[in-house]
C-alpha cells in the first residue's frame, strides 16, 4: 500500500509540472496530440470547391451587412459605400480539426469563428478605406503547418488554389479595375505572399495594388513587391509578427520582413504606446483600448512589451506570442496608414494622368 502511496503522489506531482510547462501551451499540446487527420491527404476525399458566385462563399462583401462592416466607437466610419478603393482579405486559419485536411466550405464551426473574430477584429479595419471583400476557401487545417508527411503541404496547395480563384473572380466581377489593398493574415498570408509572387509581381496589376499587408506569418520579402519604407509609400508591402522579447514561440526569423505598425519604418526603432492610436477587439466589450502595446522591430518579430489586459490575453501559441492581436493591437494606427496610402496612391496617379 505504502509503494502504492509513493507511486500516486509521483503521479500527482508530475501532472502537476506538466500543467505548470503546459500552461499557456493547450492550443499547441492539443494540435499536436489530438488534431492530425486520420488519413493521409487524397483528391478523392477533399470537400467540394467554392463557387464564389455564391455570396454564401465569401465572409465579407461590401454589399450586404456582415461582421467587416463594424466599427469600434460613433466616430469611427464605415465608408464602404463611398470607398474608390477595394480590399480583398485573405482570412486566417479556423479550421482547427482533424476531420479532414481542409475546410468543407459549410463547416459551422470554422465559418464561425471567420465571422466572429477574423472578419470583426481584422477585416473590418479596412472598412475606412475600402470596400471589403473576404472569401472563403478551402483552408488547410491547423496542423498542417507541422505535418511531416507531405499531406499538409498539399492541404495548403488546394487552399491556395481556392484563394487564387477567389482573386480572379473578384478582378473580374467585382473590381472592374478600380484600385485595390491585398491583405490577410496568418495562414491567409502564406497564400497571399505566392499570389503576389505568381499573379501580382511583374505584372500591371501591381500599379493598381495600393499596397498590400501580408501580417503574421513568416515573408522573406523574395515575392518580388518591394517592402514600405515609409508610411505614405506605394506598390510595396508590410508584414510584421507581434510577440515579447522572451515568447518561446515566434513566428518572426531573422531576415523576415518587419514593418513597424507605429512608424511604419522598417528599421528597429522602438515606438513607445504614446505612438499607439488605439487598439481594438471585439471579442468582448469592443471599444478602443490606449497606451496598451509598443513595438520595435527585433530580427525579424515585431517585439511588444508584455501587455498585461485580460481583453489581449488569449495566446494559443504561448506566453508572449502575441499573433491572436497582430491586427488588433495595432488597429487605429492601421486605419490611418490606409487612409494615407490610398490619398497617396490618388495623388500619384492624378499626377500621371495630367502629364
Amino acid at each position: 500500500m505504502k509503494k502504492l502511496m509513493y507511486w500516486v503522489g509521483g503521479v500527482l506531482v508530475l501532472l502537476v509540472v506538466i500543467g505548470f510547462l503546459a500552461r499557456g501551451y493547450l492550443g499547441m499540446i492539443a494540435m499536436t496530440l489530438f488534431m492530425e487527420p486520420d488519413q493521409a491527404y487524397s483528391l478523392d476525399t477533399v470537400p467540394e470547391a467554392p463557387d464564389y458566385g455564391n455570396e454564401a462563399h465569401w465572409a465579407a462583401l461590401p454589399d450586404r451587412t456582415d461582421s467587416a462592416d463594424v466599427t469600434p466607437a460613433p466616430d469611427v466610419a464605415d465608408n464602404q459605400a463611398t470607398a474608390a478603393v477595394d480590399v480583398f482579405f485573405v482570412h486566417p486559419t479556423t479550421y482547427v480539426s482533424s476531420a479532414g485536411w481542409n475546410q468543407p466550405m459549410d463547416d459551422a464551426a470554422a465559418n464561425k469563428g471567420t465571422d466572429e473574430w477574423v472578419m470583426r477584429d481584422q477585416a473590418s479595419v479596412f472598412n475606412g478605406c475600402c470596400k471589403v471583400y473576404a472569401p472563403r476557401y478551402r483552408q488547410a487545417t491547423l496542423y498542417s503547418f507541422q505535418d511531416q508527411s507531405g499531406s499538409g503541404e498539399k492541404a495548403l496547395d488546394l487552399a491556395y488554389g481556392d484563394v487564387k480563384q477567389a482573386f480572379t473572380y473578384f478582378l473580374e466581377h467585382y473590381n472592374q479595375g478600380r484600385p485595390f489593398i491585398l491583405a490577410s493574415h496568418s495562414q491567409g498570408s502564406k497564400h497571399l505572399d505566392r499570389l503576389l509572387e505568381e499573379e501580382v509581381a511583374s505584372t500591371d496589376l501591381l500599379s493598381r495594388m495600393v499596397a498590400a499587408y501580408p501580417v503574421g506569418f513568416s515573408i522573406d520579402g523574395s515575392n518580388g513587391v518591394s517592402v514600405c519604407q515609409q508610411s505614405g509609400q506605394i506598390n510595396c508591402q508590410v508584414s510584421w509578427n507581434a510577440n515579447t522579447a522572451d515568447a518561446a514561440v515566434k513566428l518572426g526569423r531573422p531576415g523576415d520582413v518587419c514593418v513597424n505598425p507605429l512608424s511604419w519604418q522598417a528599421d528597429d526603432q522602438f515606438v513607445s504606446v504614446s505612438g499607439n492610436l488605439g487598439s481594438v477587439t471585439f471579442s468582448s466589450e469592443g471599444g478602443i483600448d490606449k497606451d496598451l502595446a509598443d513595438a520595435q522591430c527585433v530580427d525579424g518579430s515585431l517585439v511588444v512589451t508584455e501587455v498585461t489586459s485580460e481583453r489581449y490575453a488569449n495566446t494559443p501559441f504561448g506566453p508572449g506570442n502575441y499573433h491572436m492581436y497582430d491586427y488588433s493591437f495595432y488597429y487605429m494606427n492601421i486605419r490611418e496608414n490606409l487612409e494615407e496610402r490610398v490619398a497617396g496612391f490618388q495623388s500619384a496617379n492624378a499626377l500621371s494622368e495630367s502629364q
